[in-house]
């Protein structure tokens, strides 16, 4: 039997040839498919199925619900929100199968899903960014955006801490940030 620095729960399963890092704990009735790499002190609420090949980073909580399909990759310290919703293939059909060809969605370091929100494949949330609750997002998220609606459009931004920014993009914590052009950047 070898040694495991990590939990999972007796009622999940970690398949074969997956790697997980030190700390992560998987809760019940979560499935981890072949393939797939998990960081280190990672938290997966229950019912979560990891699919094949994904790559989740250090740090990442999944609340319950979520499914993360093959195609997805996830940065360090992302928050997936109860019920976040992920997909894979652009133009699903039952009788034309994809054959393993997935459209890649990258979820940047730091970003926060919120609960119910849906990310459409084939986009990349950037760093930090906040998507409300129940948002469903159908086009790529620039570093700090707030999102919110359906389609989700951007109606603000976000400090590393979560927090929302006013007009002169300083945080209550003490970051201050500034616009580059579309972008926002935290001054150093």
């Amino acid at each position: 039997m070898e040694d495991k620095n990590y939990f999972a729960h007796s009622s999940s399963y970690v398949d074969d040839h997956v790697v997980v890092g030190d700390g992560t704990k998987i809760w019940h009735f979560c499935h981890v498919q072949a393939g797939a790499s998990l960081g280190r002190n990672c938290s997966l609420g229950q019912n979560v199925n990891v699919g094949n090949n994904v790559r989740i980073g250090n740090g990442v909580r999944i609340q319950n619900n979520v499914s993360i399909y093959e195609g997805v990759e996830i940065e360090d310290n992302v928050f997936c929100g109860p019920s976040c919703v992920f997909t894979n293939v652009a133009t699903p059909r039952a009788h034309f199968p994809t054959n393993g060809i997935y459209a890649r969605t990258l979820i940047k370091e730091g970003a926060s899903l919120g609960a119910n929100c849906t990310i459409i494949c084939g986009h990349t949330i950037g760093r930090c960014a906040l998507i409300a609750a129940g948002a469903v997002v159908t086009k790529d998220v620039k570093d700090y955006a707030l999102m919110s609606g359906v389609p989700a459009r951007q109606i603000g931004w976000v400090c590393e801490c979560g927090l929302r920014l006013g007009d002169d993009l300083k945080c209550q914590c003490g970051r201050v940030y500034m616009l580059d052009g579309e972008c926002l950047k935290k001054k150093l």
